[in-house]
């Protein structure tokens, strides 16, 4: 189980790199959000800033699914 969470952070982390992609997660409480560009991986979150200017973290162990789209 550790490995296959190992494998999906670091391929979160490559994708959050990619400023082109429209990133969507889905979490365990039925939301979904949509990821702004500014958007980094620190530890075990993920960190945006709303338009608020305000800082918005997700854990990644409250993500069940990611889809992505070509911008």
């Amino acid at each position: 189980m550790k490995k296959k969470a190992k494998s999906f952070k670091s391929q979160l982390k490559k994708y959050l790199g990619i400023k082109g992609l429209d990133i969507v997660v889905y979490l365990r409480d039925g939301k979904s959000v949509e990821l702004n560009k500014n958007r980094i991986l620190v530890k075990d979150d993920i960190v945006l800033t709303d338009k608020n200017n305000r800082e918005v973290r997700i854990p990644i162990s409250q993500i069940i699914s990611v889809d992505m789209f070509a911008a």
